[in-house]
């Protein structure tokens, strides 16, 4: 693929499909807890502040990483990197298998998130080399609707697993799938000879200064990070619980049936965010204008769940899994601000604050809800209801920052411009 330009069908075969497995890999890993906890309520006896540690270990290492994860993408390449850490994911899912106590589920829960910790990255680092900067943002929701097949299949397919086979060998089966995947991007992506940059590791570094300095970065940087904590740290966790202990939803397959539904329109939202962005520049409004009004949509329904719990809860769920794919698109507005060959790094140090807020905001949300004593079912609403309820107020606040901090991007490319 270094001469004539590559086809569509070459395009999807060779650098979309590989990169949407390991992502559609990760939303499983993200969302099986939300369907998997009362077995581990009942053979680990975990609480809900543990369960909220455990669930969020996967976004620890999945943080720390991203600095350095950023370099590697944009000097050795997406193929190597992301095939290199899926083999770290298999690892851990075995680890996870054969864990009986809580420490030892941390620490496979640590490792999985390590071998995750690239599956949007090196995608958006793929789709930057091979994909004209126009089509990013289609990409992009397109490459963010395999996560949500992803967490589709983390519902009720992992609930009909677990009438075959325990939880254990769920994680073993996951393990197999990630060395299989692994092997697949190592054989198949083609390298592009122009990715690496030029420079020392220090004057990449120094690059990643650069971005994490910018004030257009941090003027868009808090909004987003809490409102991917409202939405992943429900749709991987909370949203499973809260069904059963606000929603009055008891059955384990009916909630099941719930979260498959919120994760589907959650793989429509995503498939369509680029569309909707798309939709919106026609008729003159911006890429980050666009994204901000589908953000302010996304927190009222929030708002929704934490004050108006209905008595159906699906009917909010279903906006919630949809309006929360949307603000994805303010990923394709930071990466264009700056220039090409710093795609990497700009992804990257936003995943290194979206998923360190993720990891200590989940385990907080667990500690709120363990404040309430236990009813006979599970955890007190009240406890919901705050945590929730949080959520809500941390997102009005990261609009109205977007609103009041009027930072520009410095380089923009021309796809992409601030109001």
């Amino acid at each position: 693929m270094t001469g004539n330009a590559p086809t569509f069908a070459t395009l999807f075969l060779r650098v979309f499909l590989p990169f949407a497995l390991a992502y559609f890999l990760s939303y499983i890993f993200r969302g099986v807890n939300a369907v998997i906890f009362p077995y581990l309520e009942r053979d680990v006896g975990i609480t809900a502040g543990d369960l909220g540690l455990l669930t969020s270990a996967f976004f620890l290492f999945f943080a720390g990483c991203q600095p350095i994860l950023g370099v590697m993408l944009d000097r050795y390449g997406p193929r190597r990197v992301q095939a290199a850490l899926l083999a770290l994911a298999a690892l851990g899912s075995a680890m996870f298998g054969f864990s009986s106590s809580l420490p030892e589920l941390i620490v496979a829960r640590v490792l999985i998130g390590l071998g995750f910790a690239g599956g949007l990255m090196a995608a958006i680092k793929a789709i930057t080399l091979w994909y004209p900067p126009e089509r990013w943002g289609l990409i992009t929701g397109f490459h963010m609707m395999a996560g949500g097949i992803g967490s589709m299949a983390a519902t009720l397919p992992v609930q009909w697993s677990l009438s075959v086979m325990s939880w254990q060998g769920l994680f073993f089966w996951l393990a197999g799938i990630c060395l299989v995947t692994a092997a697949l991007l190592f054989t198949v992506v083609p390298e592009r000879a122009a990715a690496a940059p030029h420079g020392t590791l220090r004057e990449q570094f120094r690059a990643t200064r650069i971005v994490m300095t910018d004030g257009f970065y941090w003027r868009i940087q808090p909004l987003l990070a809490v409102q991917q904590l409202a939405f992943i740290g429900c749709i991987s966790l909370w949203i499973g619980p809260w069904l059963r202990d606000v929603g009055g939803i008891t059955n384990n397959d009916a909630r099941a049936d719930i979260q498959l539904y919120t994760a589907a329109v959650m793989t429509l939202g995503f498939a369509s965010s680029g569309v909707i962005a798309g939709w919106f520049r026609r008729v003159g409004v911006n890429d980050f204008v666009s994204a901000g009004i589908m953000s302010v949509l996304f927190a009222l329904a929030c708002g929704w769940i934490a004050f108006l719990p209905p008595a159906n809860p699906l009917v909010p769920w279903l906006l919630f899994g949809f309006l929360g794919a949307c603000p994805i698109q303010y990923m394709p507005v930071m990466v264009s601000a700056f220039p090409r060959e710093y795609a990497g790094r700009v992804s990257t140090s936003s995943n290194l604050v979206v998923f360190t807020v993720i990891f200590a905001g989940q385990w907080a949300m667990g500690k709120v809800v363990d404040l309430w004593p236990r009813t006979a079912s599970g955890y007190s609403p009240d406890g919901y209801t705050w945590s929730f309820g949080a959520l809500f107020i941390l997102q009005v606040a990261g609009l109205a920052w977007l609103v009041l901090w009027r930072a520009r991007p410095l380089a923009r490319q021309p796809l992409v411009a601030a109001d």
